[in-house]
């Protein structure tokens, strides 16, 4: 079972790499971060940017949802609502689309771009207030803070990183 990017479901190393970045990723989202009800700001990004860049969209997206819907099972915030680990998916196939295979500053802005201002900011936005019963655009002015903050630093974690990733990928498949 390849996908586009030629990567097997079936390759033990890429789903113990994946069990790890997911672990990671949890890690990261639930006890290393700042959370409150409408805003988390922290790295959980990084690791769903690591699938990205070395497996692409549909790995990454994988990453990104399991580790939210386990997350939130294992380690609940507040109640378990399915949107955002849509949400979570779209994200990783958003990195995996723009830095698969190719990091260039414009390209890691509009992933930024898109997974900040259409995902983050719109779509769990809409996603709390479902959620919550909160009124959508009074919502978004609180989001935007989170927004505002969390994407210089992807913007700039991905341009300093995909040197870093592109090694490490190179290394793994030569070993």
């Amino acid at each position: 079972m390849e996908n586009k990017g030629g990567t097997s479901f079936r390759n033990v190393r890429v789903i113990t790499v994946m069990g790890m970045l997911v672990a990671l990723e949890i890690v990261l989202s639930r006890f290393l971060s700042f959370n409150v009800w409408n805003m988390k700001i922290g790295f959980a990004f990084v690791p769903v940017v690591a699938a990205a860049f070395w497996y692409g969209p549909l790995h990454a997206g994988i990453v990104g949802a399991l580790a939210d819907f386990l997350g939130a099972v294992l380690f609940p915030i507040g109640p378990y609502f399915p949107g955002f680990t849509l949400t979570a998916f779209l994200i990783g196939a958003v990195f995996g689309l723009f830095l698969h295979r190719k990091q260039d500053p414009l390209r890691a802005l509009c992933a930024v771009g898109i997974n900040q201002l259409v995902l983050s900011l719109l779509l769990n936005t809409l996603w709390i207030s479902i959620l919550y019963g909160s009124k959508f655009v009074p919502l978004l002015g609180t989001r935007l803070a989170q927004c505002a903050i969390l994407a210089p630093v992807q913007f700039v974690f991905i341009l300093a990183a995909a040197p870093l990733l592109t090694r490490a990928a190179v290394r793994k498949a030569v070993s």
